[in-house]
């Protein structure tokens, strides 16, 4: 059996409005059958409308304090990075213990997780992040950070909506004709392309930007018109199709490519990664600045540092008569859809490395080696140790 003897801890997340859980009864189900032990913290499920009973009817055990459901577990899996929790007066790294393991998004190249990762290096805790799984085709089934992008994408421009002080279809009325807002997309990968087509639907005039031919094209097959940044694919594409860290001077092009879309945009959907890296800043404090009063921000790459300058991680705020939204768990606002997906992508990725009750982790693996972010009392993760200037 896959997981005989092992305690699975599944405790509530804490983060502000966040609703999901790491596990359903479904995949909670399926661990118990291969031999598992399952806590679930009490009330863990009902953001995403999964009630205790249904957990218990699956095989769970329910647990009413946070910190025994750490104390008595073999891994933790959370759908975000352990931050302060108020209830307990203490850090959810400090309920953790050497040697347990901890799956999660932990955007370990954010600046704002530094501590965190290196407190859990201290604890000896083993550590693997979610948005470090490559994008392969053996791995897709793990893929949370693509499933979690469809949503962003998708709920990102509802959220550009709601703020926006002017409609984004064209509009007819008897004293005249209102133009359709522009929105701006940068980055279209699968959170971009999901953004793209949502726009595309409110009847909005979308731009579209993205260093890569193939993703520029993605985006142009779905109505967008293309920004052009004239950035050699050399040094665009990364392997896997991914896109690459700039220079700082390519970078600097890009930006100056970009200005005069922005100052034209209504809406500006930030969704340009690098896989493991601190996202790049393509949105200035000027080029935000430039912007019409009453005009929209929302910086989905703010898990890993953000896309524009002046975003607050976590926050809304207005700068310049602006709206610039740095939520950082807009996932956890379909919490129903975006459990479902998560829940089975980080079962699949924990039912890969986990044989006879045995946890077996190859770093010689291209999806351990990218995901592992601490072992060993050390942090290994490269992008993370690129971004502290440890590398």
């Amino acid at each position: 059996m896959k997981f005989k003897g092992l305690a699975i801890g599944v405790p509530t997340e804490i983060m502000k409005g966040e609703r999901r859980v790491a596990a359903t009864p479904e995949t909670v189900k399926n661990m118990v059958q291969e031999g598992a032990k399952v806590l679930v913290e009490k009330g863990a499920g009902e953001g995403a409308y999964f009630s205790d009973e249904e957990y218990k009817k699956a095989g769970a055990e329910i647990v009413a304090d946070a910190e025994k459901v750490y104390a008595r577990s073999d891994i933790i899996l959370k759908v975000k990075e352990p931050l302060f929790n108020d209830a307990k007066k203490k850090h959810e790294v400090e309920m953790m213990k050497k040697g347990q393991y901890l799956i999660t998004f932990l955007h370990p190249a954010s600046p704002a997780n530094h501590k965190m990762v290196k407190d859990l290096a201290a604890k000896g805790v083993i550590s693997l992040t979610l948005d470090g799984i490559p994008r392969i085709s053996r791995a897709q089934g793990m893929d949370a950070l693509t499933s979690m992008s469809t949503v962003a994408g998708y709920k990102s421009v509802l959220m550009a909506a709601n703020r926006l002080s002017k409609f984004i279809p064209m509009v007819g009325t008897a004293v005249g004709m209102i133009k359709p807002a522009n929105v701006l997309v940068v980055g279209t990968g699968v959170a971009g392309l999901q953004a793209v087509a949502t726009a595309k639907r409110l009847g909005a005039v979308v731009y579209a930007a993205d260093i890569r031919p193939a993703a520029r094209e993605q985006a142009q097959s779905l109505g967008a018109k293309v920004v052009e940044l004239n950035i050699p694919s050399e040094l665009a594409i990364a392997p896997g199709g991914y896109a690459q860290k700039l220079p700082e001077e390519w970078l600097l092009k890009e930006r100056e490519a970009l200005k005069e879309t922005v100052a034209n945009a209504d809406i500006i959907i930030l969704t340009a990664l690098i896989p493991g890296k601190l996202a790049p800043v393509l949105v200035t404090k000027e080029m935000a600045k430039s912007m019409q009063n009453g005009s929209a921000i929302i910086d989905v790459a703010i898990d890993q540092g953000g896309n524009c300058e002046i975003t607050d991680p976590g926050g809304v705020t207005e700068k310049f008569g602006v709206s610039i939204d740095g939520t950082k768990n807009i996932p956890g606002m379909l919490p129903t859809s975006s459990t479902w997906m998560f829940a089975h992508n980080i079962y699949n990725y924990l039912a890969s490395f986990v044989e006879g009750g045995e946890v077996k982790l190859n770093r010689e693996d291209e999806i351990i080696a990218s995901s592992l972010v601490t072992i060993d009392g050390k942090l290994v993760h490269a992008g993370a140790l690129e971004a502290m200037n440890m590398k």
